[in-house]
C-alpha cells in the first residue's frame, strides 16, 4: 500500500498540482499585502482618512463595553456582533487583482502556444509573423508589415 501511495504522489499531475497550490498561496499573500498595504491606504486617504479594514456596522452591542467602538478590534473585544463590510471590500479588490493576473497569464500562455492556421491555396504566409494572409494582400493584418517590397 505504501508503494502504491508513493507511485501516486510521484506522478507528474500530483506534483504539478502541489507546486501550483504552494505558488497560489504565496501569490495570494502578496496580493493581500498589495491591497491592504499599498492600494487601500491612498484610497482611504483620498476619501477622508478612511481605514477600510475598520468599516463595520454594529448589529448588536457587546456585553463587556457599551458603544461607540473606535475600531473593529474594540468591537470584537467588547463582544459585539458586527457586519464587516470594509474587510469584505478589501477581499473583493484582492480577488479582482488575482483574477486579472490569472487572466493575463492565461492569455499570454494561449498566445505562446497558438499555432497559425495552415496556409491554403488562397493564402500565403507572412514573411515576418508567418500568419496566413490572402495572396493579394499588401499589408499583413496581424503584424502590419508591408508586403509589397
Amino acid at each position: 500500500m505504501l508503494k502504491d501511495f508513493k507511485a501516486f504522489i510521484m506522478r507528474g499531475n500530483v506534483m504539478d498540482l502541489a507546486v501550483a497550490v504552494v505558488l497560489g498561496a504565496a501569490f495570494g499573500a502578496i496580493v493581500k499585502s498589495l491591497v491592504d498595504d499599498v492600494i487601500m491606504p491612498p484610497i482611504g486617504l483620498a476619501l477622508g482618512h478612511v481605514d477600510f479594514s475598520n468599516l463595520f456596522v454594529l448589529l448588536k452591542e457587546g456585553p463587556k463595553a457599551p458603544p461607540p467602538y473606535a475600531s473593529l478590534a474594540d468591537a470584537h473585544a467588547a463582544g459585539a456582533v458586527t457586519l464587516n463590510y470594509g474587510a469584505f471590500l478589501n477581499n473583493v479588490i484582492a480577488f479582482l487583482i488575482i483574477a486579472l493576473a490569472v487572466f493575463i497569464i492565461v492569455r499570454m500562455v494561449s498566445r505562446l502556444y497558438a499555432k497559425p492556421a495552415p496556409v491554403t491555396e488562397n493564402t500565403k504566409a507572412c514573411p515576418r509573423c508567418t500568419m496566413p494572409i490572402p495572396k493579394a494582400a499588401t499589408r499583413c493584418p496581424q503584424c502590419t508589415s508591408d508586403l509589397a517590397a
